[in-house]
């Protein structure tokens, strides 16, 4: 499955023509619009195929969401790789895989896959991350040709030109044994470790451990907010970690008084009530064996 704007990029191609010269069979379909990705997926998985999501981490997400609608219940776990080929790849680069299109074709081709849990809000599948409040204002204010010029760098050029225009949403926040209410910048729940061109929101993140790592950063003294904020960005959420409400939770309920803005890999939904629940092992992945994002129970 490879992202339109990506079809004809010279290395790609030439990666495709040397796996099938290697002998493996290579299937290429191309998106025009808005959820050619997500029936192509479902048509593959259907037919029992690995699906290899060629595109940044919105098209990762459509792929695995027609994936999903294809599988239908728990007990089917469709394969999923990935070909990096986006601005940020920040899923691609958390879990290691490799950015060259040969070598990443070479792993979806012939590596091993572990089974890993996807994030589900009101519906809606992620696979990465799920955020809200002032990141989710920098991605969507990205301009794209400051993407291509800057790839993630563009992230956080926009990120430290908008501190004057930070307003924190207002949030009550419940899920098992956890309770938390308040105005808040920032929040990340995360089956991946970082979004917005590297930004580590979730670093200690499993993709198969059955929970979200929940961070919620919330309203600071206007004094603090460039600083502090300038700190998340540089260096991630450790770095203001003695701020930030935390917690692991299979699911996660969030109400607001005004429809919040949440990026799910990238994509944008909003509401004001949002319900999360994570999905344990629901597709298989092809990833490296050491893939940081594995815990024990992977298998």
């Amino acid at each position: 499955m490879l992202n339109g704007k990506s079809a004809a990029r010279e290395d790609v191609r030439a990666a495709v023509r040397a796996i099938r010269a290697e002998g493996a069979s290579l299937e290429v379909r191309v998106t025009y619009e808005q959820g050619d990705a997500a029936r192509f997926a479902a048509s593959a998985a259907e037919d029992g195929l690995v699906v290899v999501a060629g595109g940044g981490d919105g098209t990762v997400n459509e792929v695995a969401t027609g994936m999903l609608e294809a599988s239908g219940d728990a007990d089917s776990s469709p394969t999923l790789a990935v070909l990096p080929l986006g601005t940020a790849n920040d899923l691609a680069h958390a879990c290691g895989l490799p950015l060259e299109p040969l070598a990443a074709l070479r792993l979806a081709v012939s590596g091993t896959s572990a089974k890993v849990d996807i994030g589900r809000v009101n519906g809606r599948a992620f696979v990465n991350l799920a955020t809200g409040g002032f990141g989710t204002h920098v991605t969507v204010e990205t301009p794209p040709d400051l993407k291509k010029v800057l790839g993630g760098a563009a992230y956080l050029l926009t990120g430290l030109t908008h501190f004057s225009s930070i307003r924190p949403d207002h949030g009550k926040f419940s899920g098992p044994g956890f309770a938390w209410e308040g105005a808040f910048l920032v929040l990340a729940v995360g089956n991946g470790r970082q979004a917005g061109g590297g930004h580590k929101l979730c670093p200690d993140a499993l993709m198969n451990d059955g929970l979200f790592d929940v961070g919620i950063l919330p309203t600071l003294p206007s004094t603090d907010i460039p600083s502090e904020m300038r700190n998340l960005l540089h260096d991630g959420i450790r770095a203001v970690r003695h701020r930030v409400v935390g917690a692991r939770l299979p699911r996660l309920e969030i109400e607001t008084r005004e429809p919040a803005q949440i990026n799910l890999d990238g994509e944008p939904i909003s509401g004001t009530r949002l319900a999360f629940e994570i999905l344990p092992g629901r597709l298989s992945m092809r990833l490296p064996p050491d893939c940081p994002l594995l815990g024990p129970a992977s298998s």
